[in-house]
């Protein structure tokens, strides 16, 4: 099956570029920052110490996380919206740092790629996870940028919040995603890199779909 992996830092329009890639191309999605709010989710109803990595290791192991289509399942139950709140939001960055909620995830990457074309975004997907993937991308954009497409999407869903307060969370993220020891945010030796600062949607996924398809392209050759 044929990976193409899209990393890069919060509010860099991943999910939503890669959703669409997605569907343009008749691929499956893996929306692996969906599955790590999953279980910041199950541990926030649990009451499950967000600071334990034994604690919450065990519980991502006892947890069935699956996707169809738009929809998030966490053993079987919709949470699709409760996991883009800003609460889950902000606690998902440190349960990301966790080695062994970030091992049990991976196999669960790795798995749903077995037998599927994929599209996945993340932010070690070309360095970790898929390292022998079709075509790596690297897409990123300014803070500000950022910042303001995250407030665009709060605003979307009713949620009083600050620009100033976007940027701090998407500047202490990228510092902290950066600088951690397990699987730091990065490009990848062979990724191609994308600023996607004062580009429509509509420009970054045709750019990113004629990459993926030149890729595929040369794979056939």
């Amino acid at each position: 099956m044929r990976v193409v992996t899209i990393d890069g830092p919060a509010g860099a329009g991943k999910s939503t570029v890669a959703r669409r890639l997605a569907e343009r191309l008749g691929w499956r999605l893996l929306d692996t920052g969906a599955m790590y709010r999953a279980v910041t989710l199950a541990a926030m109803r649990r009451g499950v110490d967000l600071e334990s990595d034994e604690a919450l290791g065990a519980l991502a192991r006892g947890l069935t996380v699956r996707f169809e289509t738009t929809t998030v399942l966490l053993n079987g139950d919709d949470i699709s919206g409760e996991i883009r709140t800003v609460e889950v939001t902000q606690a998902s960055g440190s349960i990301a740092d966790k080695p062994s909620v970030r091992a049990t995830l991976v196999h669960w990457q790795r798995s749903f790629a077995e037998s599927h074309d994929t599209i996945t975004e993340g932010r070690d997907q070309g360095t970790i996870v898929f390292p022998d993937a079709l075509c790596k991308i690297y897409l990123t954009a300014s803070p500000q940028e950022r910042a303001r497409r995250r407030l665009a999407e709060f605003v979307g869903k009713g949620v009083k919040i600050t620009f100033e307060s976007v940027l701090h969370d998407i500047n202490a993220r990228d510092c902290r995603d950066q600088a951690r020891e397990i699987a730091p945010m990065r490009p990848a030796t062979d990724a191609i890199e994308y600023d996607s600062t004062g580009l429509s949607f509509d420009e970054v996924v045709e750019r990113l779909e004629a990459t993926i398809r030149d890729a595929c392209n040369r794979s056939n050759s």
